[in-house]
């Protein structure tokens, strides 16, 4: 199994940036396919970026496209989220999720397909 641990959130003022860090640790890294979500308070979890085991391909929430940015380092065992443009909207607690399945091109954008999660960290976005 894999062990998730997210840093790199805080507060910032409307348009500012912030980077999500998501250290691994345990088996390979490179055998997982990763994704971030994020919830609200009050709201159900979802779905914002998502980066095959290869980090060849990725895929975004509309309301984050264009924004956003997903990678990966398999050396450092380390994912990414880089946050530009942020909105209050965008205030949420992000956690990484990480699951050893599919091709090395998949990437899984329910909540339900990941097995291992991280803590959490808050980001909050002032208007």
């Amino acid at each position: 199994q894999v062990q998730l641990v997210e840093s790199g959130g805080g507060l910032v003022q409307a348009g500012g940036s912030l980077r999500l860090s998501c250290a691994a640790s345990g088996r390979t890294f490179s055998i997982y396919a990763m994704g971030w979500f994020r919830q609200a308070p009050g709201k159900e979890r979802e779905f914002v970026a998502a980066i095959s085991r290869s980090g060849g391909n990725t895929y975004y929430a509309d309301s984050v496209k264009d924004r956003f940015t997903i990678s990966r380092d398999n050396v450092k065992n380390a994912l990414y989220l880089q946050m530009n443009s942020l909105k209050p909207e965008d205030t949420a607690v992000y956690y990484c999720a990480a699951v050893a399945s599919g091709p090395s091109s998949y990437y899984f954008t329910k909540a339900t397909s990941y097995d291992y999660w991280g803590q959490g960290t808050q980001v909050t976005v002032s208007s």
